[in-house]
């Protein structure tokens, strides 16, 4: 059994002398700044990218590994989608943290970034989509009353516009 499976884990206070507060960062193209340097080990990467969760009392966002857990800021959103995988059982979207999930609703920012609608561990979030995993949807792209959307088992995702 982890610490964090016990149900006042999150509600400890900080060892002494330390804090929940932290200088990390994920930023807007899915990367960790710590002390405003970008984090460039490979597995530390795949672990902070796993680690991210929400504080149960109060909803924000948290990296928890079930031994320890710290507040970080995310800029926009807290996952990207990596990869569109398209062999059975059906289109899914494979995320920065590991998971595989089925698409969500889809939303096109100003700028042309595509971002989906999730329920994650009962929170909702988005991510946003790589720019590789944005060309995968290629084979999925189909036009509809000059709208340009994505055919996922047989329903037809047409973005909504997304506020900048």
């Amino acid at each position: 059994m982890k610490p964090g499976d016990h149900p006042e884990f999150f509600r400890f206070p900080a060892p002494p002398g330390q804090s929940r507060e932290s200088t990390l960062r994920l930023d807007r193209d899915g990367h960790f700044w710590h002390d405003g340097e970008r984090v460039e080990h490979p597995k530390l990467l795949d672990a902070l990218h796993s680690w991210i969760s929400w504080h149960p009392d109060n909803g924000r966002f948290i990296l928890t590994n079930g031994y320890d857990w710290t507040y970080f800021a995310v800029d926009d959103a807290p996952f990207q989608v990596r990869a569109v995988l398209l062999d059975e059982p059906g289109p899914r979207l494979r995320l920065s943290s590991g998971r595989e999930v089925p698409f969500g609703p889809l939303s096109l920012a100003p700028d042309g970034s595509l971002y989906t609608s999730l329920v994650l561990d009962g929170h909702p979030c988005e991510a946003r989509f790589s720019r590789h995993a944005q060309t995968q949807l290629d084979p999925l792209l189909e036009e509809h009353e000059g709208l340009v959307g994505v055919r996922v088992a047989g329903t037809l995702l047409i973005p909504a516009e997304r506020p900048s």
